[in-house]
């Protein structure tokens, strides 16, 4: 960037997934390439920091980054085994490092693109223009894109319904081949569980020899580190009677599952994205094909003349949420029963076109059927 050069017509803080993927959208797009954008963060992408996994038919867009794909899914309860036949979808793995190369090293190459390495403390809006700070430089855009979480939801997430996603995984290697069928994932396993909650593993076989095996919390608290290594090494000796395997790689990582409104702090120059937007899916913390899908709505607004967040968040599917955000919190024991009938109960078409707000009414009726009882009443109730 040209040191001189602070104005910009926009601004996007932070180069995580939504910064990026919104990024490569306006740099793909000719109609914006007389625009001059700048990417602000304060540090380089240069670590892989975490794991994006989600469904898609085919042909994908991020095929030529995928690490690894599944056609076909376990889930197994306490009582029982689902077998889940993903077709027409498929199961894909990306890691974010190769993401954040691949975007940038595009990026790159286009004039109007400027990264910026800085601390963003403050976002004003104000008459004509919006003013970005940090500790030592003031920039201006016509719009700015901000993904840093504003300070409201953690003085006031007390008044909405949170739980948290929050996991540790290990990839392991294995001398002999132990995963026979790398072409199937295990979604959820409740056959360990930490007490009467709802914790499961979740595991990606990358090859014969190779695997993330990771586990997850929905609750509303989180655990010290140590737990989660005791659930690995008891789940990786007695459901995977593996014996002598090597950690070569060790992720962490905590995701808001809330209904905290946070698409209210978008304005009329400023668009919260990522999970700052809201984009996070509430009852299951996905976000690679939701982020994307926004960035699609982003770029349809601004070539239209609309504020850029017009449209971007669903209330139908955002009071869907409320509900499963409802019974996970007020009763946790009962995640396994919600999410093994979720998955006995429906097909995966029904059910993948529910979870990316694409479903009908009718199929959302089939859905709820599915998950009928007390519970769910009750959840409902409270949440309107």
């Amino acid at each position: 960037m040209n040191g001189r050069q602070k104005h910009f017509d926009y601004i996007i803080v932070g180069n995580g997934l939504s910064g990026l993927q919104l990024a490569l959208a306006l740099a793909e797009d000719s109609f914006f390439s007389n625009k001059q954008i700048a990417l602000i963060d304060k540090e380089e992408k240069t670590i892989n920091d975490k794991t994006w996994c989600f469904w898609e038919k085919e042909p994908g867009k991020w095929n030529h980054l995928v690490h690894a794909s599944w056609d076909n899914a376990f889930v197994y309860s306490s009582k029982k085994t689902i077998n889940l036949q993903l077709h027409p979808y498929r199961y894909k793995m990306l890691r974010s490092i190769d993401f954040y190369k691949d975007t940038m090293f595009k990026l790159s190459k286009k004039n109007n693109i400027h990264f910026i390495i800085d601390d963003v403390i403050l976002v004003e809006e104000s008459q004509g223009s919006t003013t970005v700070s940090s500790a030592s430089n003031v920039y201006k855009a016509g719009h700015v894109f901000d993904s840093r979480i504003n300070n409201s939801f953690y003085s006031e997430s007390n008044q909405y319904t949170n739980v948290i996603q929050h996991f540790k995984g290990w990839v392991i290697e294995t001398e002999h081949s132990i995963f026979n069928t790398p072409d199937a994932f295990t979604m959820m396993d409740y056959r360990l569980k930490d007490g009467e909650q709802t914790t499961f593993m979740y595991v990606l076989p990358v090859s014969e020899k190779k695997a993330l095996v990771e586990f997850t919390y929905f609750t509303p608290n989180t655990v010290a580190d140590a737990t989660y290594d005791v659930f690995l090494k008891q789940y990786i000796s007695e459901i995977l009677q593996i014996t002598n395997y090597n950690i070569t790689e060790i992720e962490k990582g905590s995701i808001p599952m809330t209904d905290f409104p946070f698409e209210k702090y978008s304005t009329e120059k400023i668009t919260k994205i990522g999970t700052a937007g809201g984009w996070v899916k509430g009852s299951t913390g996905y976000s690679f094909k939701h982020t994307e899908k926004k960035v699609d709505t982003i770029i349809s607004n601004l070539k239209q003349g609309k504020p850029p967040s017009t449209g971007l968040i669903n209330k139908r599917f955002k009071f869907y949420d409320k509900v499963f955000l409802k019974v996970l919190h007020d009763e946790n024991a009962k995640g396994e029963w919600l999410f093994e009938r979720f998955y006995s109960k429906n097909t995966i078409e029904t059910m993948f076109r529910f979870l990316d707000e694409d479903s009908t009414l009718w199929e959302e009726l089939k859905i709820m059927y599915s998950l009928f009882s007390f519970t769910f009443i009750k959840a409902f109730f409270k949440t309107l």
